[in-house]
């Protein structure tokens, strides 16, 4: 089995204790990526790269990361692991060349997730737990404040599905 776990250079450094305050506390939550060269779409452009692929993820990881910390409590730790994500939108190569890298947004394109995700406590106990399949069909009609983020409808459906289940954790 092949899993892909993406840390962002930051948070590599911070627990090498290379950057001030080295004391901060691990992340909360624990994004994984298993099998993500199978997942229906997390492209660059047209022909995809490996890189642009792992950039995408990591920038979705970092997301979720920071989103939820102030869902989980202290103590608490996230585990999501994603089996495959199709981002919105597609790549539509019979544009011409200059398009290749052009991601068209059409409402037949729309943003999907599968995972599973498990919630512990500090002692390890999983007091919540559950399996995704999401898929955004009214994607197109949310208000975005932020339209540059080339992830901003993903990273919509992330926090809708955060803050749907992850509220209540602090009562726990």
């Amino acid at each position: 089995m092949r899993i892909l776990r993406l840390f962002s250079p930051m948070l590599g450094l911070l627990a090498a204790g290379l950057l001030h305050g080295a004391d901060q506390p691990a992340p909360r939550t624990e994004v994984i990526f298993d099998h993500p060269e199978k997942f229906t779409d997390v492209k660059d452009a047209a022909i995809p790269t490996e890189k642009g692929r792992d950039a995408t993820l990591a920038s979705i990881r970092d997301f979720l990361v920071r989103e939820t910390a102030p869902m989980i409590p202290e103590g608490y730790k996230l585990r999501v692991t994603f089996t495959d994500i199709d981002l919105a939108g597609d790549f539509e190569p019979w544009h011409g060349a200059r398009f290749d890298d052009v991601r068209f947004i059409k409402s037949i394109y729309p943003p999907a997730f599968k995972f599973t995700y498990s919630v512990t406590d500090p002692a390890g106990k999983v007091v919540r737990e559950g399996s995704e399949d999401i898929r955004d069909l009214t994607f197109q009609m949310r208000i975005r404040l932020d339209s540059s983020d080339p992830l901003g409808y993903e990273k919509d459906v992330l926090t809708d599905w955060a803050h749907s289940n992850l509220r209540g954790l602090k009562k726990a």
